[in-house]
């Protein structure tokens, strides 16, 4: 039998690389036509040193050529000239291809999320996903926009000028690079286990956002309650770990890398060549104007090489954040029948249903029928599996055995579109989008009428209060207007209304309405539910007493099956979960 799994984030580092090689691949053409022309623009940058040196060499001579001066000065000036026409349009080219590529990415996010079983959000933190889906994409930015044409010229600018220094004499070559040994040395010592210590950090960092998502997400309910100082501890703790991490890596490193930027800097590298130059020009070895090219052609080799240690650095957090990206991209989207068909009715039917996930089996066999034009309330305790069977209804996940149809199709046999075009949800936990009212209501019929839409929300007894705002139906959720828990919910039935599928659930419907909406929400729901196949899961008993089926559920199986008189009659569970219903005071 297959089962649900939830797949941990892994971060190896050849996976990275492999997928930040899969996520650049839309614009790798113009991301390597951009390291041509950072190639270019690079070279052209040493004709001014080069320029110097022949300069230098006319100026010294016992008699001046000046043509040869001139036309070395306007070389010099070109050069300069090439350089920034070439870096400007490869830097062109990157950005351009940065928001292609962001574009491409964040659409690509969007129409698959689209097609991920809705439970999979339910396991997933919605702080890690949008870190995925935002901050992982603009991570992005600098490994496309600058990395490569950066590193290009890091890479070609101390090549092309180390050749032409060994053009010159070879001495001069092993001159400009006689400290060079010391910063690699320690840059390779501070590279020591980096890949595990930026996927710890990468993880710390995840939890941090995590926390802060989470925390503010619930700031209102866990403040009214007097609990926000111990809310806070779990963003104190993911801080707190997140910085102490942090330092015990930098610290040491800080040291280090003090001395080998010091082995690199200009005075330090200027005085090296200074002093061997003038060594080696009393040697005879080689002209002043040569001498004076190798010190101001070692002094651009450190200032270029050290881009690239920057350049590593952000291309390991790129890689991270790719993978990712890449592994969001990778969650199984939810099976599209190859063979679409319509239901043909609104009888629903459990048919041994079986479902798991992370080996835990969390229904065994289940099996009942809801008929046309009937109410089916789940009930049963908490963790017996009913709000799972309502979301197998709706595909949140497929069933891992056995089968759910509607009208007599199997539901995994049903496009999802079609899906929900015969099956409606009011779910406990309200998510109204950042539009207007309007749009909200209309989600699920687009094409609905201003007429249509208002008579949907005098059903489910919201039009009067949507009515009362200085814009309407035009307000927008969240920004004009911030409704109550019980406002939002006759909102979604007015919308479940307008959509007007035959068949319906109502998970807990009335679970966060507060006590004056709730008379209203049930009235509303009393008329959603008319002439529809409905499965209702309700904590409190008295809710649905007139259902025509009650299942009783424990441990994912079907204990009880009846109406409330009959279930009653039988003695059994459902009888003593009445009787500690009626035992709450009201």
């Amino acid at each position: 039998m297959s089962r649900v799994r939830v797949v941990p984030m892994v971060h190896d580092p050849d996976e990275s690389k492999r997928a930040l090689a899969q996520v650049r691949r839309p614009v790798i053409g113009r991301i390597r036509l951009a390291c041509v022309l950072s190639a270019v623009g690079a070279l052209a940058g040493l004709a001014p040193f080069v320029g110097l040196v022949e300069l230098a060499d006319t100026l010294l001579a016992p008699s001046i050529d000046r043509d040869r001066a001139a036309v070395v000065a306007v070389l010099i000036v070109l050069g300069l000239v090439l350089r920034g026409v070439f870096l400007s349009a490869a830097l062109t080219i990157t950005h351009v291809a940065d928001v292609r590529l962001q574009a491409i990415l964040r659409r690509r996010m969007i129409a698959h999320l689209g097609r991920v079983p809705l439970g999979w959000f339910a396991r997933n933190s919605s702080g890690r996903l949008r870190k995925t889906a935002m901050g992982d994409v603009d991570a992005l930015h600098q490994l496309v926009a600058h990395h490569a044409v950066e590193m290009t010229a890091a890479a070609v600018t101390p090549l092309g000028a180390l050749a032409y220094l060994v053009v010159l004499d070879w001495r001069l070559a092993l001159l400009a690079v006689a400290t060079i040994p010391l910063y690699v040395a320690a840059y390779v010592w501070m590279e020591r286990g980096s890949s595990e210590v930026m996927r710890k950090l990468d993880e710390s960092n995840a939890r941090l956002s995590s926390a802060v998502v989470e925390f503010i997400s619930g700031i209102a309910v866990v403040k009214a309650f007097g609990r926000a100082r111990k809310a806070h501890a779990a963003y104190r703790q993911a801080a707190a770990e997140y910085t102490d991490f942090f330092a015990a890596w930098v610290q040491p490193m800080n040291r280090v890398e003090a001395l080998a930027g010091l082995a690199v800097s200009a005075p330090v590298v200027g005085l090296v060549t200074i002093v061997g130059g003038v060594w080696f020009v009393g040697q005879g070895w080689v002209s002043p104007g040569e001498a004076l090219g190798c010190v101001l052609l070692a002094c651009v080799v450190p200032v270029a090489i050290e881009p690239l240690g920057f350049g590593a650095l952000n291309q390991r957090a790129a890689a991270a954040a790719a993978l990712r990206i890449q592994q969001l991209l990778d969650v199984a989207p939810l099976p599209a029948p190859a063979s679409p068909q319509r239901p043909a009715g609104r009888r629903v039917e459990y048919d041994d249903v079986q479902f798991a996930y992370d080996d835990h089996d969390v229904l065994h066999g289940v099996t009942f029928t809801c008929e046309p034009g009937s109410v089916t309330a789940l009930v049963g305790p908490s963790g017996s599996g009913k709000s799972t069977l309502a979301t197998l209804l709706l595909r949140f996940h497929d069933v891992t055995g056995g089968a759910i149809r509607i009208g007599g199709v199997d539901v995994r046999h049903i496009d999802p579109a079609e899906l929900y075009r015969h099956v409606g949800f009011v779910l406990q936990d309200v998510r109204l989008l950042g539009g207007s009212i309007r749009d909200n209501v209309a989600l699920g019929r687009p094409q609905a009428t201003d007429a249509e839409i208002r008579a949907a929300c005098r059903a489910a007894q919201i039009h009067d209060r949507i009515t009362a705002l200085p814009r309407g139906y035009d307000s927008v959720a969240g920004q004009d207007v911030q409704l109550s828990g019980g406002e939002a919910q006759r909102v979604s039935i007015a919308r479940a209304l307008l959509a007007d599928t035959p068949v319906l659930v109502l998970d807990e419907a009335t679970a966060f309405a507060d006590p004056e909406s709730e008379a209203a929400i049930q009235d509303a729901l009393s008329r959603l539910a008319e002439g529809r196949t409905v499965l209702v899961i309700a904590h409190r008993l008295s809710t649905i007493t007139p259902a025509d089926q009650i299942v009783v559920l424990d441990r994912g199986q079907v204990v009880e099956t009846g109406t409330h008189t009959e279930l009653l009659a039988a003695q059994g569970q459902y009888a003593r979960m009445w009787t500690a219903h009626e035992e709450v005071p009201a």
